[in-house]
């Protein structure tokens, strides 16, 4: 059992919890509870800790070696106020942008490409949106808010093991890429003229979402093949970006299965 807080594992978990930087070095981020755990690829398990007061019990927990942490060590390596009791270190899963673009072919693919969205729960909303939607790929900006911050990891509910998703250097070329692929770029813009409810996207689509307090630069808006709005009521002028993608992403789902 470890007991004590200047173990040199409980001191990394800590550092992984709070450092993007230290999270890109190691190549790994933490997932915490036991929703996450289930949901976690076995081969991407690297160290499992379990609190001494922990009574969680499965098959799988069974399969991977595991340390026992004390009570008061434990509530210190965890970033959430409720811990459930275990906690793992999980190598990250990598995509890449041509691989993404290969496996929409087999379908009439839905893209989301990021600009800048800085709140973890907005991204990590997005992410778990996405799997819901049939979304075949995210494609962030590396200003975009890392994916693997805890808050993120939470949010996504496990889809962040299952959505394919990449950071780029460039969006400007990543979106050229995916209009060479036959892709549709669409833009949520308060100068879009059509309604995102009387626009075909049964056709391969990709919908640009930005950053929540300056939606997306004049740039990336530019590249857009046209500029959709979502109708609202009142004086509302935008909406959450992950529930700008979420409406997005689910009304091209509809139009897909009503044929």
């Amino acid at each position: 059992m470890i007991t004590s807080g200047d173990n040199k594992h409980i001191k990394n978990v800590i550092q992984l919890l709070a450092k993007s930087k230290v999270r890109k070095e190691q190549d790994s981020f933490v997932i915490e509870g036991i929703k996450l755990f289930e949901e976690a690829p076995l081969d991407l398990i690297k160290e499992v800790y379990v609190s001494e007061n922990c009574d969680y019990r499965s098959p799988k927990l069974d399969k991977v070696p595991h340390e026992m942490v004390k009570e008061e060590v434990f509530r210190k390596m965890t970033d959430t106020l409720s811990p459930q009791g275990i906690l793992c270190v999980v190598s990250k899963k990598h995509w890449t942008l041509s691989g993404i673009l290969e496996s929409g072919k087999e379908r009439d693919p839905i893209f989301l490409v990021l600009e800048t969205v800085q709140d973890p729960g907005n991204l990590g909303t997005i992410v778990r949106t996405a799997e819901g939607a049939g979304v075949s790929g995210i494609i962030m900006n590396n200003d975009t808010v890392d994916i693997f911050n805890p808050k993120t990891v939470r949010s996504t509910m496990g889809s962040v093991f299952r959505v394919p998703f990449v950071y780029e250097d460039d969006l400007k070329r990543s979106v050229e890429a995916l209009k060479r692929a036959g892709v549709t770029c669409f833009a949520a813009h308060l100068k879009g003229q059509r309604s995102c409810y009387e626009t075909d996207f049964k056709r391969p689509a990709a919908f640009f979402i930005g950053n929540e307090g300056n939606g997306l630069s004049d740039e990336l808006s530019a590249m857009a093949d046209e500029l959709i709005k979502i109708p609202m009521g009142g004086r509302l002028e935008s909406l959450n970006a992950a529930v700008s993608a979420a409406l997005l992403s689910y009304e091209a789902r509809r139009q897909r299965l009503s044929g």
